[in-house]
């Protein structure tokens, strides 16, 4: 068995995510449900997302549509109460500098675009398919493996602009001192957040009983860093129908 919640790991939620789990898994047991005592935070995504017995994890929506829909049960999409989203829904944050003058995002043709990964649905997918009715996608990227550190090449200079999801960059806001050198150009248009998966022979209705049962009984302090306000069931075809980019 196996389960993480890599997605919106930091070191300051640590203990909030384990509190969370450990409260999962006192809830799937009153399912008759086993779980592994610890998470796997550290463990290489799409081995956890893959693995025959996995509990629990947390999957971007273009990882999930292009190449796990068929191999994993959907179990539900957290809510984080983001502003100008349906519940359950999330959007992006492209990011510039403070004293970046230029307001069109035209003007951004020939400029660095920092992103995290090809596969990520907040920090490719989303601004490509916002740029293109503009006329052009980056000549010029620089690939980063995560958010946190295309958020840091804009700051420091290394890039022009990134594409945050909206939970991450709340959260850099709240613990990275760099956020204030940052400033949100434009947001992206809303989609399917990040839902939480199991393996296909999981009991979805156990599993998203005990995850939901779990959010209302999280103390206010975890609640509060974790910011999951409920979960919330999106339908699959609500995935599936979001364009991946088409380079």
């Amino acid at each position: 068995m196996i389960a993480n919640l890599m997605m919106y790991a930091r070191p300051e939620l640590e203990a909030a995510h384990n509190n969370f789990w450990q409260l999962i898994r006192k809830n799937l047991a009153l399912h008759g449900k086993k779980s592994p005592e610890t998470l796997s935070q550290s463990a290489e995504e799409f081995e956890v997302w893959r693995h025959p017995n996995l509990v629990l994890s947390q999957t971007c929506g273009m990882p999930y549509r292009k190449f796990l829909h068929q191999q994993v049960t959907l179990v539900g999409t957290p809510d984080y109460g983001l502003d100008h989203c349906a519940p359950g829904y999330y959007r992006s944050a492209l990011v510039v500098r403070q004293n970046e003058t230029r307001t069109s995002l035209e003007n951004f043709s020939e400029s660095t675009f920092a992103y995290n990964q090809k596969i990520s649905q907040s920090g490719y997918a989303a601004p490509y398919w916002h740029f293109k009715p503009h006329g052009f996608w980056f000549k010029n990227t620089l690939h980063t493996n995560q958010h946190l550190a295309s958020a840091k090449a804009v700051a420091e200079g290394h890039a022009d602009i990134a594409s945050l999801d909206a939970v991450t960059w709340r959260l850099i806001q709240r613990f990275e001192g760099f956020s204030e050198q940052l400033r949100v150009l434009e947001w992206t248009a809303p989609t399917p957040g990040l839902p939480y998966i199991a393996a296909l022979s999981a009991d979805k209705a156990a599993t998203a009983s005990a995850v939901s049962t779990s959010i209302a009984e999280l103390k206010p302090q975890d609640r509060s860093d974790l910011g999951i306000a409920n979960l919330v069931q999106i339908p699959a075809e609500e995935y599936l129908a979001v364009a991946n980019p088409e380079e």
